[in-house]
């Protein structure tokens, strides 16, 4: 491959220069920050800047993210410390998803048959009530299914089927998760 003559292809950034810039000198500092630990300033600065995202997100310190106007998220997620949102491509998380510590969600990859090393993004998708553990790693084009487990340190690049727990680098079907019902009680 020749690196001098790498290629985007058809890709695009997908804001302005001026708010790319502003978002790296003042919104992502803001974001990331160990010493603004408030959730819901980060998600104004985050919905500031173009993000789609629900009621009651919690967003740890160190988490990073590329491109907030590329970011959709529900209601009731988790974003784990240092978790890295790399959006090149669309990341949508579904309501109830936990993306624990470290993980790693990567859209943009390179077609390593073609000597410009062309960039290939590809969006991913999380739905309702998956959990991504820590240091997890997934790769574009990736769709979670409902309810499924990436394990701790799990490595995908294919989609996962819903309800079912994965593990492994690549991340292979471990078994199939079910969840208990809650038991209340009354308080009388």
């Amino acid at each position: 491959m020749y690196l001098d003559r790498y290629s985007l292809g058809s890709y695009t950034p997908g804001a302005p220069y001026w708010k790319q810039l502003l978002w790296y000198f003042l919104g992502s500092p803001l974001v990331r920050s160990y010493w603004l630990p408030i959730s819901t300033v980060k998600v104004w600065i985050l919905r500031g800047f173009g993000a789609q995202i629900g009621q009651q997100v919690r967003i740890k310190p160190g988490v990073r993210i590329k491109f907030p106007w590329r970011l959709t998220i529900g209601d009731h997620v988790w974003l784990g410390e240092d978790a890295w949102l790399d959006n090149l491509a669309p990341i949508t998380i579904d309501s109830h998803v936990c993306v624990s510590q470290g993980v790693y969600l990567c859209t943009g990859n390179h077609d390593w048959s073609e000597p410009n090393f062309q960039l290939n993004p590809g969006s991913i998708h999380i739905e309702e009530s998956s959990w991504i553990a820590a240091r997890a790693v997934i790769g574009p084009g990736v769709r979670v299914g409902k309810g499924a487990v990436l394990a701790l340190g799990g490595v995908t690049g294919r989609s996962l089927e819903p309800m079912t727990v994965y593990s492994g680098n690549p991340a292979q079907p471990i078994k199939v998760r079910k969840i208990t019902t809650l038991q209340y009680s009354s308080p009388n």
